[in-house]
């Protein structure tokens, strides 16, 4: 009889292992800045990306995949959470300040890596974090198993070198005591020193994650966010040779920081066949916003055949490069045309993995994609995608072929992206009844938002609260 107990519990730990192997690794890497058509699968021409090229044939490219703001720290609040962030008042890029309990990602709000640790999964985060420098804040407090990278922002990317940092009129000084593109680099919790381009070490790390992973029958969850191409710019000696053709010093710059992303992301695939895990893992690429063009912390990006750049809610400062691949369910070489957006990774990875959320939480924005990737649903995953910036001060919504959007005082605008992707022909005042009825979905959905709990007060001040000072303004601009 107690064989029998041995062998039958042999049985079910066995069944248990198989069961984890069966449920997919889920890998998302996120690019930092961007431009929407500075990779090869994109049509860029200058910039060689073989590797995120293979990614994209290993699986769809969704042509009109968005992020939920077009800037880094409150994009990214969307996306690992699954909600739109203005739902927890998160609408600015945290200050880089470790006192600033605040300032970071509410700790009312479920990530993506607790719902998975809760399932079972192994969960890592690499590279850059920017939800907040408080402890409170720290990625092992938000359902990480382990932590490399940094905390903040920014950071340089190469050990000891000058930083970049803006001085106002779009000019620019060196320096090299910037605290938080100078900040440590944390494995978890400890200090570690800097070596080697960062970039490539972010790469470096992940890929030794992976193969590590691959010795655990768990499946695992790593979040791979590259601060690359954002600014400083920095990169290895023999990736600026690669581009020696590129007469501007700035593109050719962004242009070697973007092959070394496309280097690291070679390095993982490269892993995960060399582990045998290509096929159940389930990869998502996309970039925080899009390229920041010309203003603040420009790096020379190019979002053609797109309107505006990074803090935009015209298409190029939303619309990114959106990868989804997992050969073992997910058709490969195809495109994807309904919008989908970053929201949408929480759920679908969740689904994917077998996993929930804890029912007591609020209700997520995002939806699972896999019924409408592998054609089981041909519907729109969403009626109707939203965007606030600024407190209210910009508004877009996209509903089917059509752009609402409102930005800073000026007049309402829409477009038909169908014809016009560029946004360079107002439709507003020729086809009023869309105009209105889009003013009044954005309407309806600010009224379940709340004001920012921290940052810039376009009204005046810091806002650090949960009422709007002035609602009547916040309505008047999305009107």
């Amino acid at each position: 009889m107690t064989r029998f107990f041995a062998v039958l519990l042999c049985l079910v730990n066995c069944a248990a292992a198989h069961a984890a192997e069966r449920r997919p690794n889920i890998l998302v890497i996120v690019a930092d800045d961007l431009g929407y058509s500075d990779v090869g699968f994109q049509g860029a021409r200058d910039i060689p990306t073989p590797h995120l090229d293979r990614l994209a044939a290993s699986g769809i490219r969704c042509t009109d995949g968005y992020v939920s703001y077009p800037v880094c720290s409150p994009s990214r609040a969307g996306l690992i959470t699954g909600r739109y962030q203005q739902r927890f008042g998160y609408e600015f890029n945290p200050k880089w300040d470790a006192t600033a309990a605040t300032h970071g990602l509410p700790l009312s709000e479920a990530t993506l890596a607790d719902s998975l640790r809760s399932a079972g999964y192994t969960t890592g985060a690499i590279g850059k974090w920017h939800l907040g420098a408080h402890p409170q804040f720290h990625p092992n407090r938000r359902g990480f198993d382990d932590f490399f990278g940094f905390l903040g922002g920014g950071h340089r990317y190469l050990p000891g070198s000058a930083v970049e940092v803006e001085i106002g009129a779009g000019k620019k000084a060196a320096s090299s005591g910037d605290a938080e593109h100078t900040s440590p680099l944390l494995r978890n919790s400890t200090e570690v020193p800097e070596v080697g381009e960062l970039t490539t070490r972010l790469g470096e790390e992940a890929t030794a994650s992976i193969t590590r992973y691959a010795k655990d029958p768990k499946p695992w969850f790593l979040y791979l966010a590259f601060n690359a191409p954002h600014t400083p710019m920095q990169a290895r000696a023999d990736q600026l040779a690669r581009f020696a053709s590129i007469t501007d010093e700035r593109r050719r710059t962004y242009a070697a920081m973007v092959a070394t992303v496309d280097e690291a992301v070679g390095r993982i695939l490269g892993a995960l066949d060399a582990t045998g895990q290509r096929e159940r893992t389930l990869i998502f690429f996309i970039s925080d916003n899009g390229g920041p063009m010309t203003k603040r912390n420009a790096n020379a990006s190019v979002n053609s055949p797109l309107r505006g750049q990074k803090g935009d809610v015209f298409e190029g400062g939303i619309r990114v490069p959106f990868i989804v691949a997992w050969p073992a369910r997910i058709p490969a070489g195809r495109t994807y045309s309904q919008p989908v957006i970053a929201l949408d990774i929480l759920p679908t990875a969740l689904a994917a993995a077998g996993a929930t959320r804890d029912a007591k939480l609020a209700a997520l924005d995002g939806v699972d994609l896999l019924p409408f990737l592998t054609g089981k649903n041909t519907a729109a995953p969403h009626p109707r995608l939203f965007w606030r910036m600024d407190a209210g001060e910009a508004f877009a919504v996209r509903e089917g072929n059509w752009k609402w959007l409102r930005t800073y005082q000026n007049a309402p605008q829409l477009y038909d992206l169908s014809a016009d992707l560029g946004e360079t022909r107002d439709l507003a005042s020729s086809r009023p009844e869309i105009a209105e009825r889009l003013a009044a979905a954005a309407a309806e959905w600010n009224h379940g938002l709340i004001a920012p709990s921290f940052g810039n007060n376009p009204f005046g001040g810091l806002i650090n609260r949960t009422g709007l000072e002035k609602p009547s303004t916040l309505e008047s601009n999305v009107k």
